[in-house]
């Protein structure tokens, strides 16, 4: 047995390309696909080797294989890597789709196509092979991936679940998050990959690559705005735990608030509470994320574009609302600022970013030296930045000079100042082109506003950032000498978006110098994979990235040519950008032994994997059968309930968790309303934000009149989120010149002009799967072609051709009119005014109904104004009469 199953792990791997793994991969490869599970791995360790020799196993018209949660620049990686054999995206046409699903092979969708798709038997959910489920963290109960593995795993019993994540700390967040997760994807095993995994360090040890860390110290004017700033956020964290004492608030520390994931901290912490926190409350959170954005501008910008985003947060209408502008700290985080870009009269002085003169030298003076050394022909240059607005920075650094930028930004942020100083003496012609532009920009967008055929403007520069900036050297040896800021040896390329990244070498001159984001361009679904197409000789690390790291060991490990590369690691060295840095590999390495001890601890059921018809997952509720005693005791059989669901509708939720309790959907693409539960009942679901949104624009009115028109029992849903409050609270209008009155002036309006609409509030997604389970108790079930044929185009030509549709909608405002009766009643009757004249035995004979009949006769002729009653009315006049006896008696006094 032992001899079999080592040849069979053989051919796998044999079919795999095992020779491009490295052992830590080949183990997860083999690990998975002996048995279903869900993999985490720590950043940067890439899984999508792993996966591309997955789908090659399956890469087969005899396998029919779903992937889910995969980004478009995923599926061009796999498709290329595949030759593009056997592998299928989604179409529109759900015909098309049905066809491509009984050819086999791989099939990369989305997950409400997917469900559309298992609901209308279009796929052969019996002939799947697997599912393969990428971030696989972002799954909870009641999405549509759970509710797609849900159907899958009720009609296959057979195929395979694997589910891949890189994000660990997902994991911790909430009370049995894994298991949740876990038991949602139907898999009974869970491997661990962390960074300090044994054998990934064994890997990634054989082949180190060269990295030099770089510690450039900061100003002494850049430690005191820190310190500020610092001392600000930690007041501001005090206060806002001193105001909410029962809140655990652990996480929300000034370490915490510089890390990249500050706002899912936040998240997972006052998610829950959000609507019971004061206004106090809000505000210093708002401020806690000012203040954090400030942080970050001082380290990833320039002193002028910190100087003048702060002057914003100075303006009275941003102080009157602010606490932490009136601070001590506050008023020195101001004074000194200046310093930063003026001298003591006023003289535009600017001080450069630390990292400018390093990044200057490694170009001018180190890499020169290594390429004059190395004698190669073909070199790249990559740096790379942390966002797209650092790499605009810094193509425009090295394209004309740090003096020239600085002073382009203070012209185009209107940063007022005397003069220049002596060091910006060259920059006069920057100031006369930027004037000039300015001008041309003001006249381009007086003609704009004129001219009535200009349909489009100009975007605003700031919108223009791209993700890569091509450059070349045109002078690459310097002397070390000479001032490396000031010397401008780098000119950009011109219409760099055309060149292939992958042929740059033989497309533009050598030395190139690429600026970049961590995540590359869109065709690269990671840093390895930027790597491994560029091949760059010299890489800089602008910004420190615990990910972008990892990926540089993987690139090494998998190419085995240590030296190559030369990395080098810029990074301010006793600051927060180091604490931000330490902070996320401390955070990942307890999220780690977290899930480690999780999973020493868990209980997982043998059925969790629904292979079995055991799952307890995967049954439903009971079917209320009843006995008939006229037929011997037998079982009546109970007809099937089911729902009918606009398409639009499987983006929430809902629809999950209708099916989840044992009622079936019926996806069809309706005109009128949202979800069909019976001949008479239309639904139309609206969130908070969708019904603000739909009450200002009239579509809400729209809709409503459709539903009166053709449902007996038309019904508007408000639900509310999950975990938000089940009440109308300020919170939704965050305009101080709105009120939420408005909005409930509306509703009543509403409820008005639609009489027979029954307004339905639901707390939550999971109360309205059960509120329609019981509106449909006893109730026969709605019929597809009616709900199809509703609401089209012919119906409405109909209407308004047989009928004045003014006249309709009054009618159908009335008692006893029904969508059954009214198209009978306006062709017999003659108008509105004969019937009025019509007696209740005549309406009876005309509504084919003594009760609708009795009823509208009633609305039209019966008295409604209530008798007078003579003993209320003697009471009050004695009350009148003792009030004018005790005014007289006080006159007296």
């Amino acid at each position: 047995m032992m001899s079999e199953s080592k040849d069979i792990e053989d051919a796998i791997l044999e079919n795999a390309n095992n020779g491009n793994m490295l052992d830590f991969e080949a183990k997860i490869f083999l690990d998975i696909v002996r048995t279903d599970g869900l993999v985490i791995a720590a950043k940067g360790v890439n899984l999508d080797l792993v996966i591309l020799n997955i789908l090659k196993v399956y890469q087969d018209p005899g396998n029919l294989v779903i992937i889910l949660n995969s980004t478009e620049s995923e599926q061009r990686f796999f498709k290329e890597k595949l030759n593009y054999q056997h592998i299928y995206s989604e179409h529109q046409n759900g015909n098309e789709r049905e066809e491509e699903y009984l050819c086999g092979g791989l099939h990369f969708l989305s997950t409400r196509i997917l469900v559309v798709d298992l609901l209308k038997k279009r796929i052969p959910t019996d002939k799947i092979t697997g599912m393969i489920v990428l971030r696989a963290h972002r799954i909870f109960e009641s999405c549509n991936e759970a509710f797609a593995l849900r159907l899958y795993r009720q009609n296959n019993q057979s195929g395979f679940v694997k589910a891949f994540s890189n994000s660990a700390q997902s994991f911790t967040m909430g009370f049995c998050h894994v298991d949740r997760v876990m038991r949602a994807l139907f898999v009974n095993q869970l491997y661990i990959w962390p960074r300090f995994h044994l054998l990934i360090c064994d890997c990634l040890k054989k082949y180190q690559p060269q990295v030099i860390e770089l510690h450039i110290p900061i100003t002494d004017l850049m430690k005191k705005i820190q310190t500020y700033i610092l001392e600000l956020m930690n007041l501001t964290v005090k206060e806002l735990k001193k105001l909410n004492p029962p809140l655990e608030m652990q996480d929300v520390t000034v370490e915490n608030c510089i890390t990249k994931n500050f706002h899912k901290i936040l998240q997972a912490e006052l998610n829950m509470v959000w609507h019971q926190l004061s206004n106090k409350s809000c505000q210093l959170i708002a401020e806690l994320k000012t203040l954090r954005h400030l942080l970050l501008l001082l380290f990833y910008t320039d002193s002028v574009t910190f100087y003048s985003n702060l002057l914003e947060y100075r303006k009275p209408e941003y102080a009157r609302n602010t606490q932490w502008v009136l601070n001590n700290s506050a008023e020195l985080l101001f004074k000194d600022s200046t310093k930063l870009v003026f001298t003591e009269d006023r003289e535009f002085n600017p001080q450069f970013c630390p990292k400018w003169e390093a990044l200057m030298e490694l170009l001018k003076v180190e890499i020169p030296a290594e390429i004059s050394r190395s004698k190669n022909e073909n070199n790249t240059i990559l740096i790379l930045c942390s966002n797209n607005r650092t790499c605009h920075q810094l193509n425009m650094l090295l394209g004309s000079g740090p003096q020239h930028y600085l002073v382009f930004l203070a012209l185009k942020n209107k940063i007022q100042f005397k003069r220049l100083s002596q060091a910006f003496k060259d920059c006069h012609m920057t100031i006369e082109e930027t004037r000039k532009e300015d001008q041309y920009n003001e006249l381009n967008k007086n003609i704009q506003y004129n001219d009535e055929n200009a349909f489009s403007k100009e975007e605003d520069e700031n919108t223009k950032f791209e993700s890569t900036y091509i450059l070349t050297m045109n002078d690459p040896i310097k002397d070390s000498s000479t001032d490396a800021c000031n010397d401008q040896i780098f000119t950009p390329v011109a219409d760099g978006d055309s060149i292939n990244l992958k042929d740059i070498s033989k497309t533009v001159c050598s030395p190139t110098i690429l600026i970049q984001t961590f995540k590359g361009g869109e065709n690269y679904i990671s840093l390895q994979t930027t790597l491994e197409a560029l091949n760059p000789n010299f890489l800089i690390m602008y910004h420190s990235n615990v990910t972008a790291i990892r990926d540089i060991e993987m690139y090494e490990a998998h190419n085995k040519n240590p030296g190559k590369l030369k990395t080098y690691v810029l990074i301010h060295a006793g600051t927060v950008e180091e604490q931000s840095y330490l902070t996320l590999l401390r955070r990942e390495k307890e999220a780690f032994e977290f899930l480690i001890q999780t999973k020493a601890q868990m209980v997982i059921p043998s059925d969790q994997d629904g292979k079995n018809a055991q799952c307890i997952t995967l049954q439903k509720p009971l079917d209320s059968s009843e006995k008939n005693t006229r037929q011997g005791g037998q079982v009546t059989a109970v007809e099937k309930s089911f729902v009918i669901v606009d398409m639009r509708e499987f983006r929430s939720d809902l629809p999950s968790l209708i099916h989840k309790r044992g009622i079936d959907i019926e996806p069809l693409t309706i005109t009128v309303g949202d979800y069909i539960l019976t001949n008479d009942i239309c639904v139309e679901r609206k969130s908070i934000s969708d019904l603000i949104q739909s009450l200002n624009s009239g579509r809400l009115y729209q809709q409503c009149t459709q539903m009166q028109r053709y449902y007996s029992k038309p019904m508007l849903l408000i639900e509310f989120e999950q975990n938000g409050s089940f009440s109308w609270q300020n919170q939704y209008m965050l305009s101080e010149d709105s009120n939420n009155f408005d909005i409930q002036q509306k509703l009543l309006l509403l409820t008005i002009h639609f009489p027979k609409l029954k307004i339905i509030w639901s707390p939550s997604p999971y109360a309205t799967a059960q509120l329609f389970e019981e509106l449909k108790q006893g109730k026969e079930e709605p019929t597809i072609e009616n709900a199809l044929a509703i609401g089209c185009d012919q119906d409405l030509d109909i209407i308004e051709t047989k009928y004045n549709s003014s006249i309709y909608d009054f009618m159908q405002k009335l008692p006893g009119i029904t969508t059954k009766n009214i198209h009978q009643i306006l062709r017999n009757g003659i108008n509105l005014g004969e019937i009025i004249k019509q007696s209740e035995g005549d309406l009876d004979c005309l509504f084919n109904n003594s009760i609708d009949a009795r009823a509208f006769h009633s609305a039209l002729h019966q008295s409604c104004i209530p008798e007078k009653n003579d003993r209320k009315e003697e009471f009050k006049q004695k009350k009148s009469n003792f009030g004018r006896g005790k005014l007289k008696r006080s006159r007296n006094i």
